[in-house]
């Protein structure tokens, strides 16, 4: 069965929502260097749905909206339901990002440092509160195809 993948065989796609989405995704490029790839509007104006290529990944996201997809951003929720984790090459692009995404007002929720199971890391939360933690560790299936 042929199926349509993303970047490198993607096939899990991160879709988030916001309050302001079209704030989000300006504040994306500044801190997390995305890059949009496609962004439809809604007959409202606000964003319907976006895809932005975040560290050679594709993310999903738009407005919140009454709708049958019942997802708030942490913002409006008051509430935080899951976070990100974005796999990078090595621990200087980790350092790299992560000098980006302060100097763009990112609230950093901890600092690049290395941890017990071998991962250079940092956390931010981005301009609504969703978690993202950019890392070295790249989890992996021992045995399986």
């Amino acid at each position: 069965m042929k199926r349509n993948v993303g970047p490198a065989g993607q096939t899990i796609y991160p879709a988030l929502r916001y309050a302001d989405a079209r704030a989000a995704i300006e504040w994306l490029r500044r801190a997390f260097n995305a890059e949009p790839h496609v962004v439809y509007d809604a007959p409202d104006g606000t964003v319907a749905h976006a895809e932005l290529l975040v560290a050679g990944n594709l993310i999903m996201l738009g407005n919140s909206r009454d709708d049958d997809y019942p997802v708030r951003s942490p913002k409006e929720a008051n509430a935080v339901t899951g976070a990100i984790y974005v796999v990078l090459p090595d621990a200087a692009a980790i350092d790299e990002l992560h000098a980006n995404a302060t100097a763009a007002g990112a609230k950093i929720t901890h600092a690049p440092h290395d941890t017990d199971y071998g991962s250079h890391d940092f956390g931010v939360l981005d301009i609504e509160g969703h978690p993202w933690t950019f890392g070295t560790y790249k989890p992996e299936l021992s045995g399986h195809p």
